[in-house]
This record gives structure tokens, C-alpha cells and sequence, in this order.
């Protein structure tokens, strides 16, 4: 795993150990920043973070703050070591939290919100419900969904959908505030 461009390019990640975390592969990155295009001083939220990769890739390209959610201690661990690796520690935030819980008590509001939980779990519209019922995207803010295929988005976010492709067993939806 690495990061693809920005001032870390070709920087390698570490991934989270044991086979309980899917990394997010070059060409779904590549797929993500090229319909988000900017995010150049944007403030980041990654729910079920992993090893903080997107959050990395974003702060690459030039995103202000990443705050990382994960409730895995592998996951927690790996961050850490990705953050250490490419000294982006007063940029980044980590909280070992459910994700749905984080969101239910955070104020905050972010411009970029990625979000991969782990597949088929019925995660996905739970947290796009909580995220817009507690009105945590900033204006034109963007919630980018990695999700399986076979986990459809509910019909009640289809009119916010901007951006979506499926490719295997995973779809890229994005919904746009």
C-alpha cells in the first residue's frame, strides 16, 4: 500500500495486520481524487479509518486535518505508525470509536467525510443517516462511500448522489451536500 501523489507519493503505508481490514487499492484512489479533484485545505473525516491511507492521500494532496475513526486496535496501531512514518502527526487525530458513536457526539463539522466500513454489515446508510441528521458535512461538502456492491444505498440519500461506479465487488457512491 502507498500513497499515489501529493507530497508523500510513493510513500509505502503499512496495512493493518491479519485479513480483518480490505486497504483501499490504487485504482479506487485514483477514481476517488479524480471526481473530488480538490482538497486542498479541507478538513477530513475517516470513519473506519484502518490504516488511515485515504485520510493520508488526502493530506498529500493538501488537506488541512484528518480526523481518523477506527475501533480496532490493530487498526488504531497501524495509524500511528503510518502518521510517524510521513510526519503528519499535528495534522491528523485519532479516535478508537465506533463510528456511528463518534459521530453521535461530535459537534464538528468537515468538507470530505470517507467512509468504508466493513462490508455487507448494513453500516453503510446508518452512518450516511447519522452524518446528515447531525448536519456534519460543511456546505458543498462531499461523503465518499466505499461500500459492496451488494450493499445498496437507501433510496432516501438517491437525490443527493452525485458520483457513483461499481467496479467488482465494490462501488464508489458520493453524495454532495
Amino acid at each position: 500500500m502507498r500513497v499515489i501523489a501529493g507530497k508523500f507519493k510513493k510513500s509505502n503505508l503499512f496495512s493493518v495486520p491479519g485479513k480483518t481490514s480490505r486497504p483501499t487499492t490504487d485504482y479506487i484512489k485514483e477514481l476517488i481524487f479524480s471526481v473530488i479533484q480538490d482538497c486542498k485545505d479541507q478538513t477530513i473525516l475517516d470513519l473506519y479509518a484502518g490504516s488511515g491511507g485515504i485520510s493520508i492521500e488526502a493530506l498529500s494532496r493538501g488537506a488541512k486535518f484528518a480526523t481518523m475513526i477506527d475501533f480496532s486496535d490493530k487498526a488504531i496501531m497501524t495509524m500511528k505508525k503510518n502518521i510517524e512514518k510521513v510526519k503528519v502527526s499535528d495534522q491528523c487525530r485519532i479516535y478508537k470509536k465506533r463510528a456511528v458513536s463518534f459521530l453521535k457526539k461530535s459537534e464538528q463539522k468537515f468538507d470530505l467525510i470517507f467512509l468504508d466500513p466493513p462490508y455487507n454489515k448494513n453500516l453503510v446508510n446508518k452512518t450516511i443517516a447519522t452524518i446528515l441528521e447531525n448536519e456534519q458535512l460543511n456546505k458543498d461538502g462531499k461523503i465518499i462511500i466505499e461500500h459492496s456492491s451488494h450493499e445498496q444505498l437507501s433510496a432516501e440519500f438517491a437525490e443527493k448522489v452525485f458520483f457513483q461506479k461499481k467496479n467488482g465487488d465494490t462501488t464508489i457512491s458520493i453524495i454532495q451536500n
